[in-house]
Order: structure tokens, then C-alpha cells, then sequence
């Protein structure tokens, strides 16, 4: 096949599988609002169905919570797979001076809960001192718990200075009720944390992962964990997996999975399938792509771009209906979309 024509091709294809999808806006920030900037989406499925986008409000600038004393948390809601949607509800809303920051939830299968993890700092007490904290509901995010510090259970003592904080997007409970998470220490690298025991009690295994920044978390078929974690300046991926539980790890890189240096989303979709979103790009974020995997993680051979534009974080949940949802921000951080799709519109590509 001619090369210039293979690549026009392709290039239709991927502006054709585009059009089929319809970009809904959910968060944007506009002249008329006080807020600079809606950034770092989480999506969730409650067992009931009802689908929860949560988000960073930041209101002072755009900047991260290191360097921004107005962060809020808060969240729309869909009872219908994501046709219709609620209006803001503002979950956590703090003084000026102390921000939250990070949004990630975890939906326990079992006791029906959800768990809202977000990062904490008060910047007039504890400038560069970062808390980690969650708040929880128990019906279907009506109403959420106050929230609760769980900064000593989840990191080491020594850590009290270091730049830290808990993964945003969401965690992962396995087959056995673990809830499972993983915290980024930039100075001692990145960790998994967890509970046993439903939220009651957490715990974290101090054997780090390396390379990592932002990772997520899942359970394999055989029971094993695999973590996948973002590397800054690498142009690809790593993958870590462990089969006793965090004692050990073995890290390889994921050179068929590139990225710029992004947050990305990883979840299961049946006992055969795990879906993955990134930005499909070595240097520039931009083309947000949704990729499938029939051997739990060890290839990608199904890919379709979501959006081949300016695109960061994105968030994946499966819907009451089967389809897939990803909440996603979109060109240059200035709004955040919800699009939905079924699982044969990746693997008809």
C-alpha cells in the first residue's frame, strides 16, 4: 500500500471514529465565573449506577495545590448513563488559604460505600506540609462523611516534608475486598496503601516502585497486582506487578504504551478485558486514545483516539449499561467532557 495513501487512511478512520462520539461538557470555567480553571477529573459507578464526575474547582489560578490557596472539590451526578447530569454541588470547600486538592474514589462493591480521597494543605500554617484525607458516602453520593485525616496510616513518619500526595482518579478494590490505592513520594518514590478491612483501619507497604509518579492499581486473573505508573521524560510507561502482595516488585518498561509524562486511567472491564486511556503522544499532550487488552496488560492490540486535540487527565467507568465513560480535559485545561462508548466501538477498529 502507497505510504501517503496509508496515512490518510488511517487518518480517516480516526477522524471518522471521532465524529460517532458526542463530547458533553461538564465542567468549564468562563469570563462570568470567579473560578480560572476546572482540573484532575475522577469518574465513578456506584453499584446502583448512578455516576459521579468529581473535579478540582480552582478558583485563584490554574496552579496545582503546592502553589494555589483556593482549591475546591466538587462534583456533578448522572442517573442515566450519562445523558443528563445534575447541577455543581461543591463537596469540599475550605477557608482561603487551605486548598484540596486531587480528587480519586474507590466504590466498595461489598458495603456499597464510597470513598473520596482528595490531598490537603493549609498554606498559611503548614506551607509545603501536605495532609492526605477521604470523605465517604454511603448513598450513592448524596451526602457525604466530614472529612477524616489519614495522613499517619498511609505514609511513613519521615515523610512529615515531603512532596506527597495520593494518586488522583480512582483506586481499586480486589476480588478479596481490598481497598487499594497508591500515594506518590517524589523524594522515596511511589507506594501502595490500603484497608483491609473497609476504611475502618489503612495500612501502607513500604516497599516503593520505581520508576513511578502517578500510578494506578489493579488485580490481575492470578491474583497478582499490577500497578502502571506515569515516568516523566521517557516518552513511554511503566508497568510494575507483584504476586506477594507488594513485598516485591517486578518493573518493566511499557515502550508500546507512550505517554508525555501524563496521568492516565486503567480499569477492568470483564474477567477477559482491561481498558486503558492515555495520551498517545511521546512529547505533547494531545490525542487522548482508549486502548483494550485481552492478556491483562501484557499487550494493547485495540486502540481508538477519544480525541486527537489538546488533552490531559482522564478518568474511566464502566456505566449501568455496559458502555464505557471517560471524563477527560480537554484543549489546553479550559473545559472537561464526558463521552461514552460501547466496547465493540474499540474492537470493530
Amino acid at each position: 500500500m502507497n505510504k501517503f495513501f496509508y496515512l490518510f487512511l488511517l487518518s480517516f478512520l480516526q477522524l471518522n471514529s471521532q465524529e460517532k462520539l458526542v463530547y458533553n461538557t461538564l465542567f468549564q470555567s468562563s469570563s462570568q465565573s470567579n473560578v480560572s480553571c476546572f482540573r484532575i477529573p475522577s469518574l465513578a459507578t456506584t453499584n446502583s449506577g448512578v455516576l459521579l464526575a468529581v473535579i478540582d474547582e480552582r478558583v485563584e489560578s490554574c496552579s496545582d495545590l503546592r502553589d494555589n490557596q483556593d482549591i475546591n472539590i466538587v462534583m456533578k451526578m448522572s442517573w442515566d448513563n450519562g445523558k443528563k447530569w445534575s447541577d455543581e454541588k461543591r463537596l469540599i470547600d475550605y477557608p482561603f488559604g487551605e486548598s484540596a486538592s486531587d480528587p480519586s474514589m474507590i466504590v466498595d462493591k461489598i458495603t456499597n460505600e464510597i470513598f473520596l480521597f482528595f490531598n490537603y494543605m493549609n498554606h498559611k500554617k503548614n506551607k509545603n506540609i501536605y495532609k492526605l484525607k477521604y470523605i465517604k458516602s454511603k448513598n450513592d453520593g448524596k451526602t457525604w462523611t466530614k472529612p477524616k485525616d489519614i495522613t499517619d496510616e498511609i505514609t511513613d513518619p519521615n515523610w512529615n516534608k515531603d512532596f506527597m500526595f495520593i494518586t488522583s482518579g480512582k483506586g481499586y478494590q480486589s476480588s478479596d475486598g481490598q481497598l487499594l490505592h497508591t500515594i506518590v513520594n517524589l523524594d522515596s518514590g511511589t507506594h501502595v496503601f490500603g484497608s483491609k478491612n473497609h476504611g475502618k483501619t489503612w495500612f501502607l507497604i513500604k516497599n516503593p516502585i520505581s520508576p513511578g509518579d502517578e500510578s494506578k492499581i489493579i488485580e490481575l486473573r492470578n491474583k497478582n497486582w499490577m500497578v502502571n505508573s506515569r515516568v516523566n521524560g521517557l516518552g513511554h510507561r511503566y508497568s510494575h506487578i507483584t504476586n506477594n502482595k507488594g513485598k516485591t516488585w517486578i518493573s518493566k518498561a511499557s515502550e508500546d504504551l507512550i505517554d508525555p509524562g501524563c496521568n492516565a486511567s486503567l480499569i477492568r472491564y470483564n474477567e477477559d478485558i482491561l481498558l486503558f486511556s492515555n495520551i498517545s503522544n511521546r512529547k505533547k499532550r494531545e490525542n487522548l486514545t482508549i486502548k483494550l487488552s485481552y492478556d491483562e496488560g501484557m499487550s494493547w492490540p485495540k486502540h481508538k483516539t477519544i480525541y486527537s486535540g489538546s488533552a490531559a487527565y482522564s478518568s474511566l467507568s464502566i456505566l449501568k449499561n455496559g458502555e464505557i465513560g471517560v471524563l477527560f480535559e480537554m484543549d489546553n485545561y479550559k473545559k472537561n467532557v464526558f463521552v461514552k462508548f460501547p466496547i465493540d466501538w474499540i474492537e470493530d477498529f
